[in-house]
């Protein structure tokens, strides 16, 4: 097997690391800069002198030398915290604290954006430059973002949680998914995906789920990532244009991520609760097990989000439930579902109601109608990819003067 290139290696390790010296020293904010200092010498020494026998311990080893002088810099206001980690054994622990690091970067002081940004980057390895490049703002405005969560998680008190708690894993959960989402369909930009970014939320899932396989929600989460993201090559031509599910040539489908996310779906509906990613997954997996579009089973996937919408009620399970009724009852019905969405604040302006309403006036007949629902919804997206695909579909049924 191929060896990893230093900058996966150093993705990998780096949790491990910081969750060795956070759990060694307890102060995450220093904690974490001193890891950093450690990868940026490893990425200079290592393509030159070699990877060492144990770059754990050596990662360990000099992010512990950089924390310690941090203290010592400043010794008249961390004299105590200076005794505590000299006094410290510089061994390294066989234990792995990356998922307590996960939980941690998840605090519920933090933001959901400051969650994202410190998950990246404490967790997922990424560096403040490539974080602000997925989420398309300066680097300053990142590295100040991330600056205020540290300073949150240290004002919150910046020690692990006192176990893998429950009720934070929902939130991590939240993270995940919300980094995933983000990767498979740019809320802004040109390009459809950054696939970086939804790579790393599988990779993190795998980790969580590796950690917590009986947690149903875990497995359904990994499942429906897997399943979501097998389709990725189908959907865009090419020159970067969006192709919906209808019109996706299914034979590019990643079959090995397709079928792992199916057996990772039926194991997570064997639990004793029933919850939301589950059901997704079933979702994705009835999509998945159809060869063609027409052969989907729409009055399955239609029960399934019947079922989500009742134990998680979101406008957009509704939404895509009134996709699949009108796959199974016709477009009015489907837009008669959609109008009881045009009440809700967040969805009435919103370019996926704008965008499913116009493709349910097309299919009605109501050309009209379509092409004023697809403009509009061309102008609510901030993503270029979906620009040009709205805009297209709205000349496709511009009524002739």
């Amino acid at each position: 097997m191929k060896p990893p290139s230093v900058e996966d290696l150093l993705r990998e390790l780096v949790p491990q690391v910081l969750g060795v010296l956070v759990r060694r020293y307890g102060q995450f904010e220093g904690c974490e800069d001193a890891v950093q200092e450690a990868v940026l010498a490893a990425s200079q020494q290592w393509p030159v002198e070699g990877v060492p026998n144990n770059p754990r311990a050596w990662l360990s080893t000099v992010a512990s030398r950089r924390y310690v002088d941090q203290l010592r810099s400043d010794q008249a206001r961390r004299e105590r915290e200076l005794a505590n980690a000299t006094e410290t054994a510089p061994e390294v622990p066989d234990t792995d604290d990356t998922l307590l690091l996960l939980f941690l970067c998840c605090h519920p002081a933090l933001t959901p954006a400051s969650q994202t940004a410190l998950t990246l980057r404490a967790v997922g390895g990424l560096t403040t430059a490539e974080i602000a490049r997925a989420f398309l703002v300066p680097e300053g405005t990142m590295a100040a973002r991330i600056s205020r969560a540290k300073q949150r998680i240290k004002a919150a008190g910046s020690s692990f949680p006192g176990a893998e708690s429950p009720e934070r894993l929902n939130v991590v959960l939240q993270v995940l998914y919300l980094i995933f989402n983000e990767g498979y369909t740019a809320s802004s930009g040109s390009d459809l995906h950054r696939a970086d970014l939804a790579y790393e939320a599988i990779r993190l899932a795998r980790m969580v789920h590796e950690r917590l396989p009986d947690d149903s929600e875990v497995t359904g989460l990994l499942a429906l990532m897997l399943l979501t993201h097998a389709r990725r090559a189908a959907r865009t031509t090419p020159s970067g244009d969006l192709v919906p599910l209808a019109e996706q040539d299914r034979t590019t489908w990643d079959r090995a991520m397709l079928d792992e996310g199916t057996e990772l779906a039926k194991a997570s509906l064997g639990g004793a609760q029933l919850g939301p990613y589950q059901l997704q997954a079933a979702i994705a997996a009835t999509h998945a097990d159809a060869a063609t579009a027409d052969e989907t089973n729409w009055r399955q996937v239609h029960a399934l989000y019947l079922i989500l919408e009742r134990i998680a009620p979101n406008p957009m399970v509704t939404l895509n439930r009134a996709i699949a009724l009108a796959e199974t009852e016709g477009p009015r019905a489907g837009l008669a579902l959609l109008s009881t969405l045009d009440s809700e604040e967040r969805m009435a302006r919103h370019h996926r109601l704008l965008s499913v309403r116009a493709h349910l006036l097309e299919k009605s007949g109501d050309l009209p109608g379509a092409y004023e629902n697809y403009r509009l919804a061309a102008k609510a997206t901030a993503s270029i990819a979906e620009q040009r695909f709205l805009t297209a579909r709205a000349s496709r049924v511009k009524p002739s003067r």
